[in-house]
């Protein structure tokens, strides 16, 4: 059970339609939290979600917002109506990310472009946003989450570029850290790296018949475990930062 104090809290999810994002979602919204969730293609997803939570009579609540997180405005407007309708984010989960096929030595620059976009600058700009918020409201128990990836512990030759994202995303969330203790912040900020996860996050970089050979091979993780995970850090007490979780499944020797 999370802590009370996340009760009536406002939180955003990005990428919140399907797999790791929408269970992160779910999770928070059944632990009280009014949930922002976004998506781009895929917000009648989050709507169906939020109809099955209210159908539940989950305590908290989740509210779809449309947002194509690689384009600046759309997030401005996003972070817009959340001050609108809410006041301001409390707790800010990153979680909209990407990979594609796209080799060091072959690849489209338009493709580098647009993982640098969603999984780099994309976070980057809901983070600033998210903590502009907090700032605004007096807020100094906030969260910030990054979910990051094995890929970005590691590097594996077919997403090499996938993974130079990921351990972006790594450096940036110890740079936050050190800025936030420079301004004797209490603002915790949590990096979550989960393996291979059992959601459609393969199929979409790899296509499905590659995508159904590497799964047949390999045992995943469930988007529910991340959540879990997710909560734990989110738990934690208020002088607890917990920073870095790495997540794998137990016997995939492939990882």
């Amino acid at each position: 059970m999370m802590a009370d104090r996340w009760v009536g809290r406002v939180a955003l999810v990005t990428g919140a339609s399907v797999g790791i994002g929408a269970a992160i979602a779910k999770k928070l919204v059944k632990h009280g939290m009014k949930v922002v969730g976004c998506a781009n293609n895929g917000v009648d997803k989050v709507k169906a979600i939020a109809e099955e939570l209210k159908s539940q009579n989950a305590p908290g609540i989740l509210h779809p917002v449309k947002c194509d997180i690689s384009k600046e405005n759309e997030i401005l407007a996003m972070f817009a109506e959340i001050k609108d309708k809410f006041g301001g984010v409390d707790v800010c989960v990153n979680n909209a990310g990407l990979s594609i096929d796209c080799p060091l030595m072959s690849g489209k620059t338009e493709d580098w472009r647009h993982l640098l976009d969603v999984n780099v600058l994309g976070l980057s700009i809901c983070t600033r946003e998210a903590l502009n918020q907090m700032t605004e409201r007096g807020v100094d128990d906030g969260h910030i989450f990054h979910l990051s990836s094995v890929g970005g512990h590691f590097v594996f030759s077919s997403v090499s570029f996938y993974c130079g994202t990921k351990h972006m995303v790594r450096a940036l969330t110890e740079g936050l850290r050190q800025e936030l203790r420079a301004k004797k912040s209490n603002i915790r900020i949590t990096s979550i790296s989960p393996g291979y996860v059992r959601t459609e996050f393969l199929q979409r970089m790899v296509g499905e018949e590659i995508a159904k050979k590497y799964t047949y091979e390999m045992k995943g993780l469930d988007a529910e475990d991340i959540a879990d995970a997710l909560a734990y850090a989110l738990h934690a007490p208020p002088h607890c930062q917990v920073h870095d979780i790495l997540l794998r499944p137990t016997n995939n020797q492939n990882e």
